[in-house]
């Protein structure tokens, strides 16, 4: 039985079935070199084993062959226990290798069935989050995702996104510069040429722009066969805001936010003012307390959307230290201890086009972006006038913040805005409505937050 445990088949080789045993030590062996093999590869390039986690057709492989050797290391511990002649000893002694055999082999088995079952929520995470098949490579060294979040309930999945970011990633580094977009901005350009640039050639007049996705919604013979095209209608005004070209988009559903928090341990945020829990239309019924605090899910859905006795753009600065904090802390050690919760979470609550090949270089360069500054910029007052802006500003704005996180700008890298030196704190973000939120405008935003 020991030698099974260490060598599933050397039992069987030396005392029984010879030809079983000889097949059994060999799988054995080939594996030992494949992990190996796999490990040494996953040191040099971390990215090849990155895309083995991320690859539907090798996940099968790999919960098939779990579900297979737990059924034969089974088999061979009971073989094991035959080939020890267990009616040659007292009934005691009998009775205690019973009991061990009946350890190791439900061990054993459980232990690769569970392996097996976490391989197969990976895979059934990997076809159904991320099932498009569009590769799209970097636009001048760069990826720029658009992060969405989006109210949830009937008939209102994604409809009017409350939350409009890009993070524009550098495709070496991971040095990453997020750019928001408040949802109450008015007359912007579309991208053009687009079918959006068409309709409104002199710029969006028929609502803010988290209405550009309504009114797509409304007129879906405009985008052909699109399943999203509120999606696509909100990325065309994206790209010609700012400039940018879009490679992939992630719509988070705000209201089960919560339970993606809750499923890696919750985060730790320093909330500089007490942030209400209520209003949006109800009545404020509780506070989340000054300090540095672990929030938990339902605590961390409102530090990020609370408004009242606040604003907009206060709300975008918080918003980005929850992700920022999401980032930093969340650690692959964390993401492993909580896999199923989180897969679980992640599918009922995000939808993006991200290609499942493409998930491994995201997941490469997002531990790159934990060890270095994230830097920001916000398209709102006092920089930006959100009801007539001036597109040329926000696109050079952009540019200098991209400049800047590349080194490419001879701009001092101060940790924050000039103007928040005050360190004032409004609505629970560090500044003001009238000279600007530090996260709003950060080179690094974790000293912002």
């Amino acid at each position: 039985m020991a030698m099974t445990l260490v060598a599933p088949g050397s039992a069987q080789l030396l005392a029984g079935n010879r030809r079983a045993g000889r097949i059994a030590l060999g799988v054995w062996v080939a594996l030992w070199v494949v992990l190996l093999g796999a490990g040494l590869a996953a040191l040099v390039h971390p990215a090849f084993a990155l895309g083995w986690a991320t690859d539907p057709t090798l996940l099968l492989a790999v919960r098939s062959l779990l579900v297979v050797g737990a059924v034969g290391w089974f088999a061979l511990m009971v073989d094991a226990w035959r080939l020890g002649q267990p009616l040659t000893l007292g009934l005691g002694h009998r009775r205690a290798m019973i009991g061990v055999n009946g350890v190791l082999c439900f061990s054993l088995a459980g232990s690769m069935l569970f392996g097996a079952h976490l391989v197969g929520v990976q895979r059934d995470l990997m076809q159904t989050m991320f099932a498009s098949t569009d590769v799209k490579g970097a636009h001048d060294g760069r990826f720029n995702v658009l992060l969405m979040g989006g109210d949830s309930g009937a008939g209102r999945w994604g409809l009017r996104p409350d939350s409009m970011t890009i993070a524009s990633i550098d495709a070496v580094t991971g040095r990453t510069v997020l750019i928001s977009l408040p949802r109450n901005m008015q007359n912007f350009p579309f991208a053009e040429g687009s079918v959006m640039d068409e309709q409104f050639p002199d710029g969006f007049d028929a609502d803010y722009l988290n209405g550009v996705s309504t009114w797509a919604q409304d007129h879906t013979e405009l985008f052909g066969d699109s399943p999203t095209p509120g999606i696509d209608a909100t990325i065309m005004a994206v790209e010609g805001i700012t400039g940018l070209e879009v490679n992939y988009w992630a719509m988070v559903n705000l209201h089960g936010f919560r339970e993606l928090v809750d499923a890696v341990g919750g985060v730790t945020i320093n909330v500089r003012q007490a942030i209400p829990i209520g209003g949006l239309g109800s009545d404020v019924y509780d506070y989340i307390e000054p300090g540095v605090q672990q929030l938990d899910g339902f605590q961390t859905l409102w530090y990020a959307r609370a408004r009242d006795g606040s604003d907009d753009y206060s709300r975008m600065a918080r918003q980005k230290c929850v992700m920022n904090a999401l980032l930093q802390q969340v650690s692959p050690e964390t993401m492993l201890a909580n896999f199923t919760d989180i897969a679980a979470a992640s599918s009922a609550l995000v939808s993006t086009d991200v290609p499942a090949s493409e998930v491994g270089t995201f997941v490469q360069l997002a531990l790159q972006a934990k060890d270095q500054k994230i830097s920001t910029v916000s398209l709102v007052p006092p920089m930006i006038n959100t009801a007539d802006p001036d597109i040329d500003l926000v696109q050079e704005k952009i540019a200098t913040a991209i400049d800047k996180a590349e080194g490419t700008s001879s701009a001092p890298k101060n940790g924050t805005s000039r103007k928040n030196a005050n360190k004032s704190v409004t609505g629970g973000s560090l500044g003001s409505l009238s000279t600007g939120y530090a996260a709003n405008s950060a080179g690094d935003l974790s000293a912002a937050c």
